[in-house]
């Protein structure tokens, strides 16, 4: 039977988090403003340096040109005015014309005069106008007016509490922004403080407590179960309990149930039996200790093969022995397969002298006492001389390891001989998983009749036990789920290759072909 490995994240993962701090002021960090191309102020300067320069130049040359006008006009007017003179000299009214006209000519001057300092004033003015600060511009180099505060001054909100977060400290993390007492862990109810934390399902978690929550714990020895060399967390599961422990309860002498093979936690203790097996208290709780003690399940499965119209009319002896009764026995046996490492079960054919248990054992300090047992001499009257079983395994174990035997011997009492391991093996399995499937059945109903899913719908069997525990039924479910994954040729791949036939053809068609052919119907 195959364990499971599991390898997957540690506290990695749940990949570590990390809290940004700040404190808040008037506006964000990214208002909703579009940023233009930054100009920068000296830029400007240099701009409007340019342009008034210019400006003042193309002012100048205009003034120089209507002044030099100004002074060809005059002297046009000087020389008419002496021509004038010399032609009409003895009349007064003309001097009087030319002195107008001088008086003119000196006005203009006067007049360029008042222009020239017009124009040394407002360079001045310009000049002073350089030198001044250059105006308030706001962070993006735009001459418009800061925007006014009621439109910067958007305030955030605290994603625990809801409540709006104004000036001091804060925490980024997740999507959002909490008050620090906001930022709580969802184990504890405690306010994370610390730089770095863990998350679960979207929710937040203190490293450790996430540790103490999600972290998978050995079931043995109830320790955080460590990360190997590649910081992964590997742990080894049973297929069937999913018990997890650490991988090196496997070469560290731990034990196991010799029933269920749940491993022993270091905070239980199992009962130690004699031959050095150890049993769990779930399943020493309806674990069949002696030979009279069984008697009543073999009679209930002699009723079960009965119903199948497969009854054994010679009596069979039926003996509870040790492991090393059972070991001397194997070893004297010439027929018959056996399933190691362990063997819990065999059905004799030669005569040999079995020392079996008479009477239950007690129960003292962790451990059996008082064993009783007694020589048993088999005598051979067919072609099987006894059944032997392994003691102080549970009712449904015992019964699925009494039934597979029972068929061995039915096989050999009607003449079944030389069959391949595979198929002998393979149908004496589908007979034992035919009977845990019925007892489950039948204990699950509380009816005490249930028929099987692979027998004939006229077979029923029945089941003095009554209503079965919870335990006990889940016990039922994992030696069915025990025969069902082995991975030996003869027990596992026979026992699949036998239920199909079963399930398709029916046992008695099925153990007809088996009779003709020797092989499994396809």
């Amino acid at each position: 039977m195959g364990w499971l490995t599991k390898i997957f994240k540690g506290s990695s993962s749940s990949s570590s988090h990390r809290v940004t701090e700040g404190r808040y002021h008037e506006r964000y960090e990214n208002d909703g403003i579009r940023e233009d191309p930054p100009t920068t102020s000296d830029e400007l300067l240099d701009f409007d340096d340019e342009e008034i320069d210019r400006a003042i130049a193309l002012s100048l040359a205009e003034e120089d040109e209507s002044n030099v006008c100004s002074l060809v006009e005059d002297d046009q007017k000087s020389v008419c005015s002496s021509l004038e003179k010399e032609e009409e000299e003895d009349q007064k009214d003309e001097v009087s014309s030319l002195s107008e006209e001088d008086h003119k000519g000196k006005k203009v001057i006067v007049d360029d005069d008042s222009n020239f300092k017009e124009d040394e004033e407002f360079a001045k003015a310009i000049q002073l106008s350089l030198n001044m600060d250059s105006p308030p511009r706001n962070n993006y180099g735009s001459l418009l007016p800061r925007l006014p505060n009621f439109f910067q001054g958007v305030y955030r909100t605290c994603a625990g509490c809801n409540d709006k977060i104004g000036h001091g400290r804060f925490l980024s993390c997740m999507g959002g922004v909490w008050h620090p007492e906001c930022f709580r862990c969802h184990a504890c109810n405690l306010p994370i403080a610390d730089y770095e934390f863990s998350m679960s399902e979207n929710l937040p978690f203190h490293k450790s407590c996430y540790k103490e929550h999600h972290h998978p714990k050995c079931d043995v020895c109830r320790n955080f179960i460590p990360t190997n060399l590649v910081g992964l967390i590997e742990y080894r599961a049973h297929p069937f309990w999913l018990q997890k422990y650490c991988p090196t309860h496997e070469h560290d002498g731990t034990p196991r149930c010799c029933s269920c093979e749940r491993m022993e936690a270091r905070d239980t203790k199992y009962l130690l039996l004699d031959d050095g097996r150890k049993l769990c208290l779930q399943c020493l709780d309806s674990a069949i200790m002696d030979t009279h003690e069984c008697q009543p399940l073999y009679l209930e499965i002699q009723d079960f093969y009965e119903g199948l119209n497969m009854k054994i009319e010679q009596q069979v002896p039926l003996l509870l022995v040790e492991r090393q009764a059972l070991n001397e026995a194997m070893e004297g046996e010439k027929h018959g397969h056996h399933h190691m490492p362990e063997t819990r079960g065999l059905c004799l054919s030669e005569e040999q002298t079995i020392s079996t248990i008479i009477r239950r054992p007690r129960v003292g300090a962790g451990r059996i006492i008082d064993m009783f047992t007694e020589p048993y001499k088999l005598v051979r009257r067919c072609e099987v001389t006894a059944i032997l079983i392994l003691y102080s395994l549970p009712r449904l174990l015992t019964g699925s390891i009494l039934a597979h035997e029972m068929m061995h011997a039915w096989l050999r009492l009607k003449g079944y001989s030389n069959l391949p391991p595979d198929v002998e093996e393979g149908i004496c399995q589908v007979l034992s998983h035919m009977w845990l499937d019925s007892e489950i059945m039948a204990g699950s109903s509380g009816t005490g009749l249930a028929s099987s899913s692979s027998a004939p719908a006229s077979a029923s069997v029945s089941s003095k036990k009554g209503k079965r525990s919870e335990c006990e039924k889940q016990l039922g479910e994992f030696f069915k789920h025990q025969i069902e994954s082995d991975t030996s040729a003869a027990y596992g791949d026979g026992f699949r290759e036998g239920n199909k036939a079963v399930l398709k053809y029916g046992l008695r068609s099925t153990l007809d072909h088996i009779r003709l052919t020797g092989r499994f119907p396809c």
